[in-house]
């Protein structure tokens, strides 16, 4: 199971959203430095820059902050390993998507 499978079962298995797309958008990023001059640049092959596009009754009432916080800390391991960004468009159902 792949980086982006095994960060789209946890935000399932936390949130059951009713709508959720997990994409890989490293592809964006070949060749950047991820911590600057002297570091290897970013292959663009894949797992280091994530979206996450997530629709889910749980986020109602919730701040676009209190959002990404949740979504993080669900995410909190993937973070903390390869993950170099992770880009967040949280909504709860009837509202329009967050950008």
């Amino acid at each position: 199971m792949g980086l982006r499978d095994v960060m789209e079962a946890k935000l399932a298995a936390a949130f059951s959203p009713e709508a959720l797309a997990v994409l890989d958008e490293s592809h964006h990023h070949a060749g950047h430095r991820p911590n600057g001059p002297g570091h290897a640049p970013v292959t663009g092959d894949g797992e280091t820059h994530f979206r996450v596009r997530i629709v889910a009754p749980a986020f109602s009432g919730m701040s676009r902050l209190e959002r990404h916080r949740a979504i993080n800390a669900a995410l909190k391991e993937e973070l903390a390993g390869g993950v170099h960004a992770l880009a967040i468009e949280a909504s709860a159902p009837g509202e329009a998507a967050t950008r």
